[in-house]
C-alpha cells in the first residue's frame, strides 16, 4: 500500500481501469478509487475509462480520454485478474501499471500489485487502502465502495465475507449516503428481467446431485430484449432452490460460443473453470464453451467435482 500511494503521489495525471462486462464491485472500486483521489488530491487529474454500462448507471460514469492523454501517465486496474478481461486495452500505453486485485493472482500483470485473495472484493481492498493510510473518504467514495462491497458478497451472504469485511462495510456505512436507497437499486431490476428468471426456473436442469444447469440463447435473449450483461442478473436465482448445490447458466454470444457463468455454494470450481479459458474465485468463475459437446463436459465435470467433494 505505501509504494502504492508513493507512486500515486508521483503522477499528475492518472487513469483507471477495470474489467469488461463490469459489475457493482467493478465499478465501486474503480469510481471509488478515482473519487478518493480526487478528493485527496484535487490538484491531480484522475480519469476512470472502460464502458458505460447501462444497468449500472446509478454508481456513476466514465471519463472521456483521448489515446494521447496515457503517454506517461500512471494506469491503475482494479477487480480484474487477468489482462484479457481488462476493459480498454490503452492500459498498456500508459507509463508505468498497478494492479489492484482479490482474484487468484493466475496472471502477475503490472509493474506493481497489491492482490489479496481473502478480500471480499476490490472494494474493500479500495476502502482499506484509504482507511488504513488517513486518506480522507467522501460520502459519495463511501457510497460506491459499499455498494462494491455489498455486490461481490451477495449482501454479506457468500463465504467470502469475513469480519474485517463487516467492518469495513460498517466504518463505510458511518458515511452520509442513503444506504437504503443504495441497495433497493442495486435489488431491483425491470419486467424483462423478472420474465428471463421465470424462463431459468421452469427450464432448469437440475442433475441428481444437485448441479443445474440452463442455456440462455441469442434468441431467448431477443425474445425478452435483453443483453448479454443484463443476463448477469439472474446469476444467482438458480442458488436460491435449496436442492441445487453448483450451477452453471450457459449464455449463447452473437458469436455462436456460449459464456460460461458458474457458481457453487460449497464445492470449488475455479479449477474447472480454467480448463475452459477461464478462471476466477473458487465458488464463483466464469468460462467459455466453443461447442455443445464441450457445452456437457463442463456440466459432467461440475457433477463429478460435486460427487466428490461431498465424500
Amino acid at each position: 500500500m505505501n509504494d502504492i500511494l508513493t507512486r500515486i503521489k508521483a503522477y499528475d495525471d492518472i487513469i483507471i481501469h477495470r474489467h469488461k462486462n463490469p459489475d457493482p464491485d467493478a465499478l465501486g472500486s474503480q469510481l471509488g478509487l478515482r473519487e478518493i483521489l480526487r478528493t485527496n488530491f484535487p490538484e491531480k487529474k484522475v480519469s476512470a475509462v472502460g464502458f458505460d454500462e447501462p444497468s449500472l448507471a446509478f454508481l456513476g460514469k466514465m471519463d472521456k480520454v483521448s489515446d494521447q492523454t496515457f503517454e506517461g501517465k500512471l494506469v491503475i486496474v482494479v477487480d480484474t485478474a487477468n489482462t484479457p478481461r481488462i476493459d480498454d486495452d490503452r492500459y498498456q500505453t500508459g507509463d508505468f501499471l498497478i494492479k489492484i486485485d482479490h482474484h487468484p493472482n493466475d496472471d502477475a500483470y503490472g509493474d506493481l500489485l497489491l492482490v489479496d485473495t481473502t478480500a471480499s472484493s476490490a472494494s474493500e481492498i479500495i476502502a482499506n487502502l484509504a482507511l488504513e493510510n488517513s486518506l480522507q473518504l467522501s460520502s459519495e467514495s463511501a457510497r460506491l465502495l459499499y455498494a462494491g462491497i455489498v455486490g461481490d458478497t451477495g449482501r454479506f451472504l457468500y463465504p467470502a465475507t469475513t469480519p474485517k469485511t463487516l467492518y469495513t462495510a460498517a466504518r463505510l456505512a458511518e458515511y452520509d449516503f442513503d444506504r437504503a436507497g443504495l441497495l433497493r437499486e442495486m435489488d431491483s431490476f425491470d419486467m424483462k428481467i423478472a420474465q428471463l428468471q421465470g424462463y431459468v426456473y421452469e427450464n432448469l436442469e437440475i442433475s441428481p446431485e444437485g448441479v443445474a444447469r440452463i442455456f440462455i440463447t441469442q434468441e431467448r435473449m431477443k425474445a425478452y430484449n435483453i443483453s448479454d450483461s443484463e443476463t448477469s442478473a439472474i446469476v444467482s436465482a438458480p442458488g436460491k432452490i435449496r436442492e441445487i448445490q453448483t450451477w452453471a447458466i450457459f449464455v449463447e454470444q452473437a458469436d455462436g460460443h456460449f459464456r460460461v457463468r458458474m457458481r457453487s455454494k460449497q464445492a470449488p470450481i475455479n479449477q474447472i473453470a480454467k480448463q475452459h479459458a477461464g478462471g476466477g474465485h473458487p465458488l464463483a468463475s466464469g468460462a467459455n464453451s466453443y461447442s455443445a459437446a464441450e457445452n456437457d463436459t463442463i456440466f459432467q465435470q461440475l457433477r463429478d467435482n460435486l460427487l466428490d467433494f461431498q465424500k
